[in-house]
């Protein structure tokens, strides 16, 4: 089993969202991943997708993204993103998910003495106009990265999902990547940064971790291999 990863699929094949308004990179980037998928991703391959599957504000609206991932090679693991206003009560996300689909939420999943985990996460402490809000929001995340890491067993490999950055910039860590670090991850993804910010996603070993940023316009649509 190889895994993969790829998060901001941005999917909306039932509604108009027109995403190549965010530069020509996402000009028909529906055909694109599913082209780049089935060249790279076989049926017994994991891929992960931390976030932003789909701008469908209701569940019953995703359910045509779902079914496109669905139908890609390979099993998949979801976890919720900023973006991802349809993901609903956990329950009934995960009765409507097609075959092979789960979804992570304040706990964790076991595959081949690997464990995966995760948490939406948030901005961190020290970002552009970060305020009260954002700071209940940020502890909110860390209780809830912290309930996922707890709930993992002892596995050979752990890789956590965040769909934010886990911290500013390497020199700066954060809640995220202090808890990572003391839970003993082995490996993070995550998404969120789009264009030019892409350009200073940290990427490779800080402490032990290794951090792979999997936004789909960076990778170019092209599901990121990231162990096995």
């Amino acid at each position: 089993m190889q895994i993969y990863a790829i998060a901001d699929l941005h999917l909306s094949l039932t509604s108009e969202k027109p995403m190549d308004v965010f530069g020509e990179a996402w000009r028909g980037h529906a055909e694109k991943l599913e082209r780049n998928w089935r060249e790279q991703v076989r049926e017994d391959d994991l891929v992960l997708i931390p976030g932003d599957i789909s701008w469908a504000m209701q569940l019953t609206s995703a359910l045509p993204d779902l079914s496109f991932i669905g139908n890609l090679p390979g099993q998949k693991i979801l976890l919720k993103g900023n973006h991802d206003y349809w993901w609903s009560a956990i329950g009934r996300v995960r009765s409507n998910l097609p075959a092979g689909m789960r979804a992570l939420q304040n706990d964790s999943i076991v595959e081949d003495d690997i464990g995966i985990c995760g948490s939406r996460g948030w901005l961190c402490p020290g970002s552009n106009n970060f305020n009260t809000d954002d700071e209940k929001i940020y502890q909110r995340e860390l209780d809830r990265l912290t309930l996922s890491l707890h709930s993992l067993p002892e596995v050979k490999t752990k890789i956590a999902m965040l769909h934010f950055p886990p911290f500013l910039d390497k020199e700066r860590g954060s809640g995220f990547s202090e808890r990572l670090e003391q839970a003993g991850v082995n490996i993070v993804v995550y998404g969120h940064l789009h264009g030019e910010a892409n350009r200073y996603a940290f990427e490779g070993e800080r402490n032990g971790v290794i951090y792979h940023c999997v936004a789909a316009d960076k990778l170019d649509f092209m599901p990121k291999h990231i162990y096995g």
